[in-house]
This record gives C-alpha cells, sequence and structure tokens, in this order.
C-alpha cells in the first residue's frame, strides 16, 4: 500500500508544472462605466480582479471580486464569477455576482474579454442590477493585465 501512495504521490508531482500551464489565467483590472435607470444616470469607476480555471479546450469558469464607487461616494463590493467560451483572442462569457455596500443586490450580465498580446486584457460588460422591484442597468469597459 506504501508503495502505490508513493507511486501516485511521484506520478502527481511530475504532472504539476503541465497542469499549472494550463489551469487557466488570473487577471487584475482597472474599469469604468456608466449605471442608469428611470431617466437617471451616473458615472463610476473600479478595480476588478479574478481567476478563470480552464475546462477543456474551448471553456472557462471562474470567481472574481470589484469594488466600485462613484462620484457621489456610492460604493460596493461584487462577489460573483463568470463561465463562457474562448473565442480566438478573446473570451465570451456570462457573469452573476452579489453586491455588498450600500446597497445588498443580485446581478447578472454578459461580456467580452479580448487579449491584447500576452499580457494586456481589455472588455466590455453589461450588467443587470436587481434592487426592491427597482433595475438597474450598467455598461462598462476595463483594461487590465493577465497572468
Amino acid at each position: 500500500m506504501r508503495k502505490l501512495i508513493l507511486i501516485a504521490a511521484a506520478l502527481g508531482l511530475s504532472a504539476t508544472p503541465a497542469m499549472a500551464e494550463s489551469a487557466g489565467e488570473g487577471r487584475v483590472e482597472v474599469r469604468g462605466g456608466l449605471v442608469w435607470a428611470g431617466g437617471a444616470s451616473d458615472e463610476f469607476v473600479g478595480v476588478a480582479a479574478g481567476y478563470d480555471f480552464d475546462l477543456g479546450e474551448t471553456a472557462f469558469a471562474g470567481p472574481e471580486v470589484a469594488y466600485d464607487t462613484d462620484l457621489s461616494g456610492f460604493n460596493a463590493v461584487n462577489l460573483g464569477g463568470r463561465v463562457g467560451a474562448k473565442v480566438g483572442d478573446g473570451r465570451l462569457y456570462v457573469a452573476a455576482g452579489y453586491d455588498v455596500g450600500d446597497l445588498d443586490q443580485f446581478n447578472a450580465g454578459v461580456g467580452y474579454q479580448h487579449s491584447f498580446g500576452d499580457k494586456i486584457i481589455g472588455k466590455v460588460e453589461y450588467r443587470r442590477y436587481f434592487f426592491n422591484g427597482t433595475d438597474l442597468n450598467a455598461g462598462l469597459v476595463g483594461i487590465g493585465v493577465k497572468f
């Protein structure tokens, strides 16, 4: 039994470098956009970080955390994730999360992230926020680095 455990451990250690190369990628970004509802709108800026785990050759999924603020002092931390497809040099995805902060609310949306070389990414995203019968819309753009 010990020999089987040692063999399994050795095989696992030897496979780790290959798994690390294809396990996924992390990212950090700065972002900004516009939120609107009922004829009113406001601008916001923020930062986000996440990690996409590879689900084979063409799919991915992973967690994301973001912090956004607007000029009036509204602050929100979004805890969520995204799942999607690898498309050419980009990633097409659906996202969902929960904001904690000045308002607690669920959100869902769609987006596209494009790679510009090995390290730089840009993205566009739409989110819908569901809060006590008043739905908010948000469009954002972001630029960041992947690692």
